[in-house]
């Protein structure tokens, strides 16, 4: 199993000790590329990518492309402020 964390790059709270544990993470600079960034990890083979609820508003394709998907499990989690 291949996981990342994807959350903005101001977000310096959130996935802080999975970070820390060396879990990927992505750090979008620009949350309109989020659609961009997953489809690039899908591509990647990652199986289970989590991001903050803030990345999430800003992506087309969560729930389009990958609800019914058996390979790829999408997290959405609160952002932590």
């Amino acid at each position: 199993m291949k996981m990342i964390l994807m959350k903005s790059a101001n977000d310096n709270k959130s996935y802080r000790i999975f970070e820390k544990l060396g879990i990927d993470t992505c750090r979008l600079e620009d949350l309109e590329k989020t659609d961009e960034k997953l489809t690039e990890f899908v591509k990647e083979k990652y199986t289970t990518i989590i991001m903050t609820n803030e990345v999430a508003s800003f992506s087309q394709s969560i729930i389009k492309k990958y609800k019914k998907s058996e390979n790829i499990n999408i997290l959405i989690t609160p952002t932590k402020l």
